[in-house]
C-alpha cells in the first residue's frame, strides 16, 4: 500500500511540475509574439497546415460516411430520415470535426515537431541558438505556436466540409435519401454558432499540441531512446488534454 501512495505521490508531483512547465512556456510564447518571424511561420503554416489535407481528408471523410451508415438504419425505422443532414451537420461541426482533425494533427504534427526540437537539443542546437544571442521560444515555438492555432481551426472546418459530404455520399447513394431531403436537414438544424464553436474549440487544440510539443521536444533526454520516448509522450499527452479541453470547453460554449 505504501509503495502505490508513492506512486500516486510521484506522479501527482511530476505531473503538476509538467503542467507549471508548459504554462511557463505558454506565457514566454505569449510575451514573444510581438517578434513574430513571418517566414518562419508562413512555412511552419505551409508544412503543419497544407500537408495535413489528405490525411485529415481520408479520416473525415470515412468518418462521416461510416457515421451515416450506423444512424441512417435507425433513423430509417423511427421515420425520422430527414433528420439525417442536420444531425451529420451538427456532430461534425461541434464534436468530430475539431476532435479527430486534433488528434490527426497532435499523430502527425506534433510527433514531428517533438522529433525536431529533440534533435536540436540532443545536438546542442538549441544551446547554440542561446550562444547567437537568438531566443529559442520566439526563434522556434512561437511559429510552430502560431502556425497550429491558425491552421487547425481551418483543417477542422475544411473536415466539416469532408465529413458532411462523405454523409451526403452515403445518405444519396446508398440509403436512397433524396438531395433536398439532406440539404434542407442541414439549413433547418445546423446554427452557425456549431460550426463557430468547432472551430474555438479547434483554435485551443492547436495551441495544445503545439506547446506540448515543443516542451517535450525541447526537455527531450540525449541519444535516439530519450528522442523516441519525448515524441511518444508528446502525442499521447496531446490527445489526452485534448480530450480534457473538449469536455471543458462544451461546458463553457453550449
Amino acid at each position: 500500500m505504501q509503495n502505490i501512495l508513492e506512486w500516486i505521490g510521484r506522479f501527482v508531483l511530476h505531473t503538476f511540475e509538467k503542467v507549471g512547465v508548459i504554462t511557463i512556456l505558454f506565457v514566454q510564447t505569449l510575451r514573444q509574439l510581438p517578434k513574430i518571424r513571418r517566414n518562419l511561420t508562413i512555412y511552419q503554416m505551409a508544412h503543419l497546415g497544407v500537408d495535413s489535407l489528405p490525411i485529415v481528408s481520408l479520416t473525415l471523410l470515412f468518418a462521416g460516411m461510416v457515421m451515416t451508415l450506423q444512424i441512417v438504419d435507425i433513423l430509417l425505422r423511427y421515420g425520422a430520415q430527414s433528420t439525417l443532414g442536420g444531425i451529420m451537420s451538427v456532430a461534425m461541426g461541434r464534436e468530430l470535426g475539431p476532435i479527430l482533425t486534433g488528434v490527426v494533427v497532435a499523430g502527425r504534427v506534433g510527433a514531428s515537431m517533438t522529433a525536431e526540437l529533440g534533435t536540436m537539443k540532443v545536438t546542442e542546437q538549441i544551446d547554440a541558438l542561446r550562444c547567437m544571442a537568438v531566443n529559442p521560444v520566439s526563434y522556434l515555438v512561437v511559429p510552430r505556436f502560431v502556425a497550429c492555432v491558425v491552421m487547425v481551426p481551418i483543417l477542422a472546418f475544411y473536415g466539416y466540409l469532408i465529413g458532411t459530404a462523405g454523409g451526403y455520399a452515403v445518405a444519396i447513394f446508398s440509403a436512397g435519401l433524396t438531395h433536398f431531403t439532406y440539404i434542407n436537414s442541414i439549413e433547418m438544424f445546423t446554427d452557425i454558432s456549431d460550426i463557430v464553436f468547432g472551430m474555438i474549440k479547434a483554435m485551443f487544440f492547436g495551441g495544445i499540441i503545439a506547446l506540448i510539443a515543443c516542451y517535450e521536444g525541447m526537455h527531450a533526454k540525449s541519444g535516439a531512446e530519450g528522442v523516441g520516448q519525448a515524441t511518444t509522450r508528446s502525442v499521447v499527452t496531446s490527445i489526452i488534454f485534448i480530450f480534457i479541453c473538449n469536455y471543458l470547453l462544451s461546458i463553457i460554449l453550449y
